[in-house]
């Protein structure tokens, strides 16, 4: 009996990470729905800078706090 081809095994991964690349390929064609490799990488960035932007937010509100603080003339 002659052995079955197993490209999974054939490059060290597993038939489920195979399977995964396979579908990302189809969305990436336009051949099946869902986020494509590109819109994925688009989201990644715009949610990392929404995050630095909520950070730098914090930061600016902390900082007018503290200098809203120090010119109150009750302070002196």
């Amino acid at each position: 009996m002659p052995k079955k081809f197993d490209p999974a095994a054939k490059l060290g991964i597993s038939k489920e990470t195979l399977r995964g690349w396979a579908r990302q390929a189809e969305v990436d064609a336009g051949s099946r729905e869902g986020l494509s490799s590109d819109e994925r990488e688009e989201i990644k960035a715009l949610k990392a800078k929404v995050r630095r932007l909520e950070d730098d937010n914090a930061i600016l509100r902390s900082a007018a706090t503290f200098f809203a603080g120090e010119l109150d003339p009750r302070n002196r």
